[in-house]
């Protein structure tokens, strides 16, 4: 991790609006109450995302999805974050001192972006194999976050490769699982080392859909520098992704422990730290334990390894018992070289 660099915290709104402007007003203002660095918003229509018909494709039976019963027009009518929203949504963002950005999901959406200056693209899961839309983004010459969810390795290098070819300098991968919400037996961080192996150039971070804060804290002493988390006001409140979003009270806890452990991840170093040093006095060392007279001769009653650490180390013990005392010395006298005829 760039040591110079604390962790870049996203809270992506998506669909918690509930369709109501005030409310995504009053999650943008608690998000940067809780200290998140930039909000994410999501740049669609229906239209644009799918079609418009009651055929068996276009339904979600699956009975474990959190949308199960929907058709796919109809979930993203409720979904989508209106284009009427979005410079009122940059503004608040700007006035609040924190980054907005967006995901695209259509070339369009790309045209309508530049307008507002967005200034970095989030290419989301489902359409990472999208390479009309990446070469669309990338041509902007903003930076681009990519999450990887469902990315084969090959698929990964050849949407990179898109993007680099198009006028990409400034990219970021997030490691994603695409399960709504996702389970921690199913996040495999150990993927983060591996990309920033693979892509040293590039910044790796999570794109988080598990509850609670434990996999981003891990996946920051893995070496993410970036974290995104879903944030609702309130899950109880209900919406299109609530039940896996941070409340409020845990977007602050989040922020707080992620840069907590970015501090304690420091650096290579062995032996006393600064900090550490105060601390030396308790280690043990060799002590003299009853008054002796100069010629006197070391043993197990008269010398033992006690606190503080004053004397010499306690792997030197055994090489002064036997010996004899060079001059008088009285007990609790650390013991030293000088002291050993």
């Amino acid at each position: 991790m760039n040591q110079n660099q604390k962790p870049f915290i996203i809270a992506e709104l998506s669909g918690n609006h509930n369709q109501s402007l005030e409310k995504a007003l009053q999650i943008i203002e608690s998000a940067a109450q809780s200290g998140v660095d930039a909000l994410k918003i999501q740049t669609y229509t229906p239209n644009t995302l799918t079609l418009d018909v009651r055929k068996p494709n276009f339904f979600i039976e699956d009975k474990n999805s959190l949308w199960a019963g929907e058709y796919l027009y109809d979930l993203y009518k409720v979904a989508y974050t209106p284009w009427e929203w979005h410079k009122e949504i940059f503004s608040k963002c700007k006035e609040l001192g924190i980054i907005c950005f967006s995901s695209p999901f259509d070339k369009t959406a790309v045209d309508f972006l530049e307008e507002l200056d967005c200034p970095i693209y989030k290419i989301a899961s489902f359409e990472n194999t999208d390479h009309p839309l990446l070469k669309k983004v990338a041509q902007t010459g903003k930076p681009v976050i990519m999450s990887t969810g469902m990315m084969s390795l090959a698929e990964l290098d050849e949407s990179v490769q898109v993007l680099k070819q198009n006028g990409c300098k400034d990219l970021t991968l997030l490691k994603c699982t695409s399960t709504y919400p996702a389970s921690p037996e199913n996040s495999n961080l150990s993927i983060i080392p591996h990309l920033k192996q693979l892509y040293p150039e590039y910044k790796i971070g999570l794109s988080d859909h598990t509850l609670g804060i434990g996999v981003s804290i891990g996946a920051i002493a893995l070496g993410a520098e970036v974290i995104e988390k879903h944030f609702t006001l309130s899950r109880a409140e209900g919406g299109v992704d609530s039940s896996f979003s941070m409340e409020p009270h845990e977007m602050k806890q989040l922020v707080e422990e992620c840069h907590n452990i970015y501090k304690a991840i420091g650096e290579i170093k062995y032996g006393a730290t600064e900090a550490e040093k105060k601390s030396l006095k308790f280690k043990r060392s060799i002590y003299i334990a009853e008054d002796m007279k100069a010629g006197d001769v070391f043993n197990e009653k008269n010398l033992q390894v006690v606190r503080p650490g004053y004397g010499l180390e306690p792997k030197y013990y055994e090489l002064f018992l036997g010996k004899k005392i060079k001059k008088d010395a009285e007990k609790g006298t650390a013991l030293t070289w000088e002291l050993i005829l």
